[in-house]
C-alpha cells in the first residue's frame, strides 16, 4: 500500500465508515419524505402534477427517469425502493458485497432521488436537495471494504463541506446589516421558517448572549473551514467545532437535513487513528483508481462557477449550475426578517358567508397556527407544504401555481392533501366555503406565556383569500 497512499488510505476508515452510514440514513428520510407526501403535491392529481411539468420542461433541463414513465404507483414504487436501499446501506449492506455491486448501489439511490427532486417543482427547490445530491453523487465512489478510503474523495468532501461553510458565511456577510452588527438574532429564532421546540426560549435569551452567537457563526463559517484543509488532528478539530455550531442549529429550530447532513460531512474528516489503528485494507484496483481520479477531474472543473459564485459580490444562494446537481453553491438567511407573518386557513360549513359566520382552522403539523401549542420538532424529516406556506405569508408571489390548488382539495376534501396536515376541522364533509387569512404572530413574553399558556401572541393583518367555494357551486351572497 506504500506506494498507494497518495490515492488511498486506511487513516480515513473511521471518517468513511461515520460518513457512508450517516448519508445513508438521510437518504432514507429524505425518501421516506417523498413516499409520503408526493401524491397531494406532484401527484397526478397533485397541486403541481408531474406530467404537466414534464411537458413544458425539456428533458436536458431536468433529467428524470419519470421522462420514461409516470404514474403515481410508478413513483412511489421508486420512492420506497430508495428507502430500502438506503436502510440496507446504512445497515452496512454497502460493505457485504464486490466493490463494483457497491457502487452501483449508492449510484442507484443518487439516480433515484435525482429523478425526484428534477420534478418536484418548488416543493424541492431547498439547498438541502442540491446538497444531498452532490454528497451522494461523491459517496458513489467512495468504495468499501474491499479497498482503502480514496484520499482524493475524501478531500472532496472537505471541499465540499468548506463551501456550505463559507458559502452561507460569506452569503450573512455581504447580506443583511444585522449580521455586521450581530443583531440578527433578536429576530431569527421568532421568525425563521419553523420553530422548534426549544425556539421560544432560544429567542428569549439575553441580548448579549445574541450577539455572541452571531460572532461564534461568523468565526464557525468563514475562518473555520479554512482549517479543515490542515494536517491532523487540527482538521478533525475543526469539523468538531463545525458538528458542534449544525447541532447548536439542530436545537434552535427545524432545517430539514440541512444541519444533520453538514455534521455527517464534517464527520468524514474525522482522523481514524486517533481512535484505533487503521484496519489493512487492500490495495485499490486500478479501474477503481481511474474511475477516481475523473471524478476529481470533473468535480475540479465543474467547480469554477461555485468558486466565482463564492467571489462575487452579487453572490446567489443554493443554486446548481447543472441539472444534475454535482457541484453546487450554498447559502443561507442572507436576509433576516423582523416581523413574522403566517396564513391561517379556516373553512366553514356555512353555504353563506355572513358576519356571525363560524369559522374553523386547518392545523398543520408543523408551521404555527393554533397559539397555544408549543413548536414542534420534525428535522431532519421534511414538512414540504408548512416550508411553503412560509413563504406565501412573505408574499403572495410565493404561493402562485400552488395554494389555489391546495384550497380546491381542501373544498373536495381531498384526502392525499388532509394527510399533510394535523387537523381537518371538517371530518363528515368538505367545507362549503375556505378562507386564508394573514396575521402577525409574535413569541410570547414569559409573563404572557404564565398567564395565558399561549406560546404565540397574533394580530390579524388582512385577508390573504377571500371566502371561496368551488367553481361552479352556488355563489355566496353578502348580508
Amino acid at each position: 500500500m506504500e506506494s498507494f497512499a497518495w490515492f488511498a488510505s486506511s487513516d480515513h476508515w473511521l471518517g468513511r465508515l461515520l460518513f457512508q452510514r450517516g448519508l445513508a440514513g438521510l437518504y432514507l428520510v429524505a425518501f421516506l419524505c417523498a413516499a409520503l407526501q408526493f401524491r397531494a403535491l406532484i401527484g397526478e392529481r397533485g397541486m403541481t402534477p408531474v406530467p404537466e411539468y414534464l411537458r413544458r420542461v425539456p428533458a436536458r433541463r431536468a433529467p428524470s427517469l419519470f421522462r420514461l414513465h409516470y404514474s403515481d404507483r410508478f413513483f412511489a414504487l421508486c420512492a420506497w425502493t430508495g428507502a430500502a436501499l438506503a436502510l440496507a446501506l446504512a445497515a452496512g449492506a454497502g460493505d457485504a458485497v464486490p466493490l463494483a455491486v457497491s457502487m452501483l448501489m449508492w449510484a442507484v439511490l443518487w439516480g433515484l432521488y435525482l429523478s425526484i427532486v428534477n420534478v418536484g417543482q418548488t416543493w424541492y427547490g431547498f439547498g438541502w436537495e442540491s446538497l444531498l445530491l452532490e454528497a451522494g453523487f461523491l459517496a458513489v465512489f467512495l468504495g468499501n471494504d474491499e479497498t482503502a478510503p480514496p484520499v482524493l474523495v475524501m478531500w472532496l468532501l472537505r471541499w465540499l463541506l468548506f463551501r456550505v461553510e463559507f458559502g452561507a458565511g460569506l452569503i450573512k456577510l455581504r447580506g443583511d446589516r444585522c449580521w455586521r452588527d450581530l443583531t440578527c438574532l433578536y429576530y431569527h429564532h421568532e421568525t425563521q421558517p419553523m420553530p422548534s421546540p426549544l425556539s421560544w426560549f432560544f429567542h428569549h435569551l439575553p441580548r448579549p448572549l445574541h450577539r455572541v452567537e452571531t460572532a461564534a457563526n461568523h468565526v464557525a463559517q468563514l475562518v473555520v473551514p479554512f482549517l479543515l484543509f490542515t494536517p491532523q488532528p487540527v482538521a478533525t478539530a475543526a469539523a468538531g467545532l463545525i458538528a458542534l455550531t449544525q447541532l447548536w442549529l439542530v436545537l434552535s429550530g427545524n432545517f430539514s437535513w440541512l444541519n444533520w447532513l453538514t455534521i455527517v460531512l464534517a464527520l468524514s474528516a474525522v482522523d481514524g487513528t486517533l481512535v484505533a489503528a487503521p484496519p489493512d485494507l487492500p490495495r485499490p484496483p486500478l479501474w477503481y483508481a481511474v474511475l477516481v481520479v475523473a471524478l476529481t477531474v470533473l468535480v475540479l472543473a465543474l467547480s469554477a462557477r461555485p468558486v466565482r459564485n463564492l467571489l462575487s459580490r452579487h453572490q446567489a444562494m443554493n443554486r446548481s449550475f447543472d441539472p444534475l446537481h454535482l457541484v453546487n453553491t450554498y447559502g443561507a438567511f442572507g436576509t433576516v426578517g423582523r416581523v413574522r407573518y403566517e396564513i391561517v386557513v379556516e373553512g366553514t360549513d356555512e353555504p353563506v358567508a355572513h358576519a356571525g359566520t363560524v369559522w374553523r382552522a386547518y392545523e398543520f403539523k408543523g408551521k404555527p397556527g393554533d397559539v397555544r401549542r408549543m413548536p414542534r420538532q420534525f428535522a431532519p424529516y421534511h414538512l414540504r407544504l408548512d416550508w411553503l406556506m412560509w413563504f406565501a405569508a412573505l408574499s403572495p408571489a410565493y404561493a402562485a401555481g400552488w395554494f389555489g390548488p391546495f384550497v380546491e382539495r381542501l373544498l373536495e376534501g381531498d384526502r392525499d392533501t388532509l394527510r399533510l396536515l394535523r387537523h381537518n376541522p371538517f371530518p363528515d364533509a368538505p367545507p362549503a366555503l375556505v378562507r386564508a387569512r394573514l396575521y402577525r404572530y409574535r413569541f410570547t413574553t414569559w409573563r404572557e406565556l404564565r398567564s395565558t399558556g399561549a406560546w404565540w401572541h397574533r394580530t390579524l393583518v388582512r385577508d390573504f383569500l377571500p371566502p371561496t367555494r368551488l367553481e361552479g357551486a352556488p355563489r355566496r351572497t353578502r348580508h
